[in-house]
């Protein structure tokens, strides 16, 4: 497939299996995104597991906001796997676990990995890897997902530093000053220089797929804002990726994961 201005878009399909060992393994690793197993026990007070994670640190499956940050957040962890296990990055998974409101989307890009050609040396084949995802596994209206990752690709240039600051502030905090100190090495790209991969990742169930609407999608009118109706170029079109990754019944497969991961912990 093709956007409007000739971008190639990757097609993935997630064939995902009703295989109880499978789905269990996957609700624990989409658990731990949240609480690792190890800390649970002592963040949860006098409440159960499964209360913990229901009631403090899923989104919720009955709020107005709950379901869609729930699609959201689910598209951002399947993002960080195609990226770590597809791609090869290194993946910090720090983003889930700090969020101060659950239903609510946290801040910044939404998904970035790492590629070291040398741990102890600064190499400019470098890359660092910001990607931003887009669900819509569920209701109407034509399929713009696309084209709203890729507007909102278009800012990450603007929040790499912040973005960098929390994942190394969030690594040192859990203890993890190894991995905190990579982070360091893409802090200073004047001095340092790296590559830099932006991605556009948009996820849909199938009866949300529609071919037509996505080719739509137009990497040389990137909107300002919601609010701007000025339209200009995406800054970094020459290193960006459009992925599309679609499957069926994907809201169902997002509830269900998340109560093995509250039913099993």
């Amino acid at each position: 497939m093709k956007t409007a201005d000739g971008k190639t878009i990757e097609v993935w399909e997630l064939q995902h299996t009703t295989d109880d060992t499978v789905l269990s393994a996957w609700a624990k690793h989409f658990r731990n995104h949240y609480c690792s197993d190890s800390d649970i026990d002592f963040l949860r007070a006098a409440r159960s597991r499964k209360d913990y994670l229901e009631e403090i640190k899923f989104p919720s499956q009955t709020s107005n906001l709950g379901p869609g940050v729930r699609a959201g957040d689910f598209g951002e962890i399947l993002v960080a796997d195609y990226l770590q296990w597809i791609l090869g990055y290194s993946v910090p998974r720090v983003r889930w676990n700090a969020k101060v409101v659950r239903d609510e989307s946290s801040k910044g890009s939404d998904v970035i990995g790492f590629q070291l050609q040398d741990e102890n040396n600064s190499s400019p084949k470098d890359v660092l890897a910001i990607f931003e995802s887009k669900t819509r596994f569920s209701g109407n209206g034509p399929g713009t997902r696309l084209q709203d990752a890729i507007d909102d690709s278009a800012k990450d240039h603007l929040r790499i530093a912040e973005s960098l600051n929390y994942i190394k502030q969030r690594l040192f905090d859990k203890g993890n000053k190894k991995e905190a100190k990579k982070i360091e090495r893409f802090q200073n790209p004047v001095d340092l220089p790296y590559r830099e991969v932006y991605g556009a990742v948009a996820l849909y169930s199938d009866d949300q797929f529609h071919a037509g609407d996505i080719c739509k999608a137009d990497c040389q009118k990137i909107k300002n804002s919601s609010k701007d109706t000025e339209l200009r170029p995406h800054p970094n079109r020459n290193a960006l990726v459009l992925v599309v990754i679609k499957g069926t019944d994907m809201m169902p497969l997002v509830h269900e994961l998340y109560r093995r991961a509250a039913d099993e912990a």
